[in-house]
């Protein structure tokens, strides 16, 4: 609940000196000088701010273990710095380009207390001052005007109550016309990479004196509801049912919308068609994604390829590289993989896949084909590495994102003009990759390039719009291949064994072995269910099996109730990294994060900047579902240093709410990922979590040990209900239609 400025401590003073800021988002730690005197500690949001200006902020006092005492700024106004003094300390801090300590001097002699205004309206004036030339001055203008143009920018969001943290990213879509686009159209906001929630933007809307029947009000409800629906897995969604959700959004009639829908059809930000029975209507974007897709899988499969002469011999000669002699379907897979520039390979754990991976990828090298691995989460691809013994990388590391200007947001650097430099690619996980990811993959694929997609179809869908992966299958359209043989070595495993009974809508056995590798735990109170499982994770398993808590994963359907993640990550955390002295802590919302804690990034930031640990390599972008391990936290700056598998990146207050504890982790985050433990808090939990679906994911996650702790009714009800949720996508019926 967002608190009002009444409720909130108030400050005025002025900026004495900046100790930390962080350039991309504008997070700020200063010292602000008081007029009785104080020296007060201020920290947020407040980008671009500079020794010499005048604040005036409303806050909420939080008492830091080192430092004491932070106003922590909710509501920033900034003004201009008045006198000479304070002028001059403006202008030296660096915060306008071209000028320096002498030279901030000598202007403020020269024009006094209407420097600003000079440098502002008249910098032609500029080249009075020894050493500045007319270029010298316009730089100094356009500095200025940036500054001015960005505190104009904050004071607007800080009076509306909008969060500061969206200020840089206006200006560097807008520029010095960011204000200007938001009072012409607030509802930009709800945009990438703005994410402003709809009531928000709406608020500020009507505040700016737009009428609830406005047209631009009316459409942005339209817009914004197809674009709340891609994360429920919709692509489209029908013509009767925009209406009637937009209508409860916007709190109007379904009839007053058709006007503004044709409105948006006509200018073709909406699409509407008829496709797989229904009366769709599309985003624009997601139009020309989903018919991309469509006719890029289908042109590739138009376009059989000529295989080697000697293909028989070849493969013979692979398996004998390898030591092994491939089943029937395994050598079926190759050979496809030798004929056709796109293929699909899916099959559950322990029916070949790995070996089928590792033969095709063995005849594109023998074929001299480069050959690129890829996955949609870091954890998938660094599973990919080690089973395939050559280097994978995520689909956004592949495609290099990259900051977009135009945009405002982030593109991929491969693209149709920039195709990616590879002869074929192996994309596994398959079930993970949404519509839009896929077709920005297949735009970046050079003519002639192969692709062989790998997964597992009985695993939960992608968290993105599409059904991917089962859309192609069940169109029938392209080449596939279905291994079905469970090995005799997998077949031993009663891991899969109990995962192939879930995928076949029976309850596992849940009879434990002693020598086996899967174990349930019968807890019917949660409250016990936790405690068994924090025993786990502290002494049972470290002890008697020789695996250290890093290498366990707790897995549970839900974030809520006592077993759920929010419960398990505190009563882990305690459990297996306890507080100490040599290790720094810090409360970030409701969450205390320590030095050596698990933790996971929760959504896609392509800003991020990271280093490698080991080497000097640096790029951008840590992703949704990337595991990493709190290196060093700052409690100085509040900045937190984390690991993610050899990239350490840094994060300043504002960006933790975008990591969580991940010593528990819901069975969704842990798609594609796989781990030499898994422990699954089998209880109660909201209907639509407990699923077939959710539990064959959660098994299958499991390398050598799974163990199910709680009710055995709840494991059995999971097993027999298939209940999907059903995803607006058009995909399987254009591919059908060929």
């Amino acid at each position: 609940m967002a608190i009002s400025p009444s409720e909130l401590i108030f400050l005025e003073g002025t900026v004495s000196s900046v100790i930390y800021r962080n350039e991309e988002n504008g997070y700020t730690i200063l010292r602000l000088d008081t007029p009785d005197g104080d020296e007060v500690t201020v920290v947020g949001t407040m980008p671009g701010i500079s020794p010499g200006e005048g604040l005036s902020v409303h806050g909420q006092w939080k008492r830091h273990s080192t430092y004491g005492e932070q106003l922590q700024a909710e509501i920033v106004e900034r003004r201009l710095p008045v006198g000479e003094k304070a002028l001059v300390e403006y202008l030296a801090s660096g915060a306008v380009k071209g000028v320096g300590a002498v030279t901030a001097r000598r202007l403020v002699d020269a024009f006094g207390e209407d420097v600003l205004s000079i440098i502002e309206d008249s910098p032609h004036r500029l080249t009075e001052i020894k050493g500045i030339t007319p270029k010298r001055a316009e730089t100094i203008r356009q500095s200025l005007c940036m500054q001015l143009s960005m505190r104009r920018l904050l004071d607007f969001l800080s009076a509306h109550g909008l969060p500061l943290q969206i200020g840089m990213p206006l200006y560097r879509r807008f520029g010095e016309m960011a204000l200007t686009a938001v009072k012409a159209d607030p509802y930009l906001l709800v945009d990438d990479p703005f994410f402003v929630p709809f009531p928000s933007a709406d608020k500020l809307a009507l505040d700016l004196g737009i009428e609830a029947d406005d047209p631009l009000r009316l459409e942005a409800g339209l817009l914004y509801t197809l674009a709340h629906n891609l994360d429920n897995g919709h692509v489209f969604l029908p013509y009767a049912k925009l209406l009637a959700a937009a209508g409860r959004l916007l709190r109007a009639e379904p009839e007053t919308l058709t006007g503004c829908l044709d409105a948006l059809l006509d200018r073709q930000k909406v699409i509407r068609e008829d496709i797989a029975g229904q009366d769709a209507c599309y985003l624009a974007k997601l139009y020309d994604c989903e018919t991309y897709v469509a006719r890029q899988l289908l042109r590739m499969d138009g376009e059989p390829l000529c295989p080697p002469d000697d293909l028989d011999k070849l493969i013979d000669r692979i398996q004998r590289d390898q030591g092994i002699t491939y089943a029937p379907l395994q050598v079926e897979a190759v050979k496809t993989a030798a004929q056709r520039q796109v293929m699909l390979l899916t099959g559950g754990p322990g029916t070949g896949k790995t070996t089928s991976l590792r033969g095709i990828l063995a005849l594109f090298d023998h074929l001299g084909l480069r050959t690129s691995l890829t996955a949609p989460t870091g954890r998938a691809a660094k599973r990919l590495s080690e089973t395939c013994g050559a280097e994978a990388a995520t689909i956004h590391r592949l495609l290099e994102t990259r900051y977009d200007s135009a945009s405002g947001g982030l593109s991929f650097a491969h693209n149709e003009r920039d195709p990616l430099d590879t002869d074929a690619v192996i994309l596994d996980e398959a079930s993970m990759v949404d519509i839009v990811l896929m077709q920005a993959l297949l735009a970046a694929l050079p003519g002639g390039c192969r692709l062989v997609l790998v997964g597992d179809p009985h695993q939960l869908p992608s968290v993105g719009p599409g059904n991917l992966l089962s859309d192609l299958l069940r169109s029938q359209r392209l080449p596939t291949l279905r291994l079905t043989e469970i090995f005799r070595q997998a077949a031993a495993s009663a891991i899969i064994r109990g995962a192939r009974a879930v995928d076949q809508g029976e309850c596992p056995v849940l009879v434990n072995d002693p020598a086996g590798d899967f174990f349930f735990l019968r807890r019917l109170n949660p409250e016990s269910a936790v405690e068994t499982i924090v025993e786990l994770c502290r002494t049972r398993l470290p002890k008697n099996m020789g695996i250290s808590p890093d290498q366990i994963q707790v897995l549970s359907p839900t974030r809520k109730g006592t077993a759920g993640t929010a419960s398990l990550n505190r009563a882990l955390q305690a459990a297996v990294n306890p507080p100490s002295p040599d290790k720094a802590e810090k409360a970030y919302g409701p969450a205390l994060y320590r030095v050596g804690d698990r933790v996971m990034q929760v959504k896609n930031n392509y800003d991020v900047m990271w280093e490698e640990t080991q080497g000097s390599g640096v790029g951008m972008g840590i992703f949704n579902g990337d595991i990493g391990r709190v290196e060093a936290i700052d409690l100085h700056s509040g900045v937190v240093t984390v690991d993610f598998d050899g990239h350490r990146a840094e994060y300043t207050p504002d960006m933790m709410n975008q990591l969580e504890p991940a010593y528990a982790i819901t069975v969704h985050k842990a798609q594609g990922s796989e781990y030499r433990a898994v422990i699954l808090s089998a209880v109660e939990a909201a209907p639509m979590l407990l699923t077939r679906g959710v539990l064959y994911t959660a098994m299958t996650r499991a390398k050598e040990l799974l163990i199910l702790v709680g009710d055995d009714q709840v494991v059995a009800r999971m097993a027999a209900n298939d209940r999907q949720q059903r995803r607006y996508s058009g995909l399987r019926a254009r591919l059908a239609k060929g």
